[in-house]
């Protein structure tokens, strides 16, 4: 049985609180500017605003059962965590979206439908995007991208934007207006940048050379506090010749200031060095996404 520590508990708690502002985020973009200016999205939500202007069907119950059915087949692949967050998320937008369509019911932005669909697309981005980087989702597509980047290292905007292209094209159908479609694509492009956007700021890691008389004692407070492991090198200087200790870190771009505020407590006079990486893989950051090849092998008979 798992035990649940203070930290763990904080951090469950956290991806929930943000799961619920990045819900609210997409709800606003979708039923406030999208829905009402007959404007198409992607991923599940698009195909219910097809089905809502085809045949009436409220945009939440069409949403809420075909999620459902992407979950059950998700459950065996992304695990019951990602699974239990995305049902939460699902829910969320589900009675907010029901809330924002039956009970407040605005329509902004009705003369001009292009800034309609660059605003509701934001909204929808950053929801998206602060959905997955809290280990949750809008459900639909964000699902199948999710699937994709748990094994190859691509990019979740583009993945998405593939999913979406066919559903957003599908909309003249039955809207008859290649304008709209036109304004879909646009709401596809931006929603897609927005994700990117905000799920690398998340990931953004940065390293540490630190030379310092009092390495130790730097390194034993870089270690409790931001939890971040540190490796000392072995330096020279090369005009005073001097034998030094330098500390290697490694740790997200978030916890940077905690980082020099531990060396400027401990060191002010440290020499320090900090440098954005593009990518960091292993315990602590991201999991190696890379194609597995099996060995195949040739048995010959005589």
């Amino acid at each position: 049985m798992r035990t649940i520590t203070k930290a763990s508990f904080g951090k469950e708690l956290r991806d929930y609180v943000m799961i619920t502002i990045a819900m609210l985020s997409y709800a606003i973009g979708w039923g406030i500017f999208l829905l009402p200016n007959n404007i198409t999205t992607g991923g599940v939500a698009g195909v219910s605003s097809i089905l809502y202007w085809a045949t009436g069907i409220p945009v939440q119950l069409s949403y809420f059962v075909i999620n459902g059915i992407l979950l059950l087949i998700a459950l065996r692949i992304l695990g019951w965590q990602f699974c239990v967050k995305t049902v939460y998320a699902v829910s969320v937008l589900t009675i907010s979206i029901g809330l924002t369509t039956d009970h407040y019911n605005a329509h902004l932005l009705a003369d001009q439908p292009f800034m309609a669909a660059i605003i509701g697309s934001v909204f929808c981005g950053c929801g998206v995007g602060l959905g997955l980087s809290n280990n949750g989702s809008t459900g639909g597509t964000d699902i199948v991208a999710a699937i994709v980047n748990k094994f190859r290292d691509v990019s979740l905007g583009r993945v998405i934007m593939i999913c979406d292209v066919i559903i957003i094209s599908s909309s003249y159908f039955v809207l008859r207006d290649w304008e709209k479609v036109i304004y879909g694509y646009v709401v596809l492009y931006v929603t897609a940048f927005c994700v990117d956007q905000v799920v690398e700021s998340a990931r953004r890691s940065v390293q540490f050379f630190i030379i310092s008389d009092k390495y130790r004692e730097i390194g034993e407070r870089i270690n409790r506090e931001p939890h971040r492991g540190c490796t000392i090198v072995d330096a020279q200087g090369f005009y005073s010749g001097k034998e030094v200790k330098m500390l290697f870190v490694l740790a997200k771009r978030r916890q940077s200031n905690l980082i020099f505020r531990i060396i400027n407590e401990v060191d002010p006079t440290a020499f320090v060095s900090q440098s954005a990486v593009i990518g960091v893989y292993g315990e602590g950051f991201d999991h190696f996404k890379v194609r597995m090849k099996k060995a195949e092998t040739k048995h010959e008979t005589d």
